[in-house]
């Protein structure tokens, strides 16, 4: 079993669906062609999943799942221009994503709609890292 397998497994108090946006979530992640996802735990702090591309940028996406008074929810994060938030449900954190900008979006359900939207995102961001090469997000593009 891996480290990844014992986390969902161990996440047995899932009252508001968090659980399921989350597994929801990954399944995203892995569907994307030529990415990794990686399991990142850094108990008690959060559990990431990082979807790193094979090329550019360190990941398209990172899903924390973080708790708040013992209440789990997810925030997931994006570089701030590989998506776009039409419904402005996101907030802007200026060098928040491995110090470039980036757009989080938090979940603290299994709402449908709501993480429609997020995996909408996720769909874009990898959409921007798929460009040929002089389109592709880079590590020393300029966040100005």
């Amino acid at each position: 079993m891996t480290e990844l397998d014992a986390f969902i497994d161990s996440w047995t108090d899932d009252a508001n669906g968090v659980k399921k946006a989350f597994l929801r979530l990954k399944a995203a992640l892995e569907s994307l062609d030529d990415v990794t996802v990686n399991f990142i735990p850094r108990p008690p702090a959060s559990y990431s999943l990082r979807a790193e591309p094979r090329r550019g940028r360190p990941v398209i996406a990172m899903v924390d799942v973080a708790s708040l008074d013992g209440v789990r929810f997810l925030s997931v994060c994006f570089y701030a221009d590989t998506i776009t938030d039409p419904e402005d449900r996101g907030d802007l954190i200026p060098e928040g994503l491995l110090s470039k900008d980036g757009y989080c979006f938090d979940l603290d359900s299994g709402d449908d709609g709501d993480v429609n939207y997020v995996e909408a995102r996720i769909f874009e961001a990898a959409a921007a890292f798929a460009l040929p090469d002089e389109g592709q997000p880079s590590e020393c593009d300029d966040d100005d």
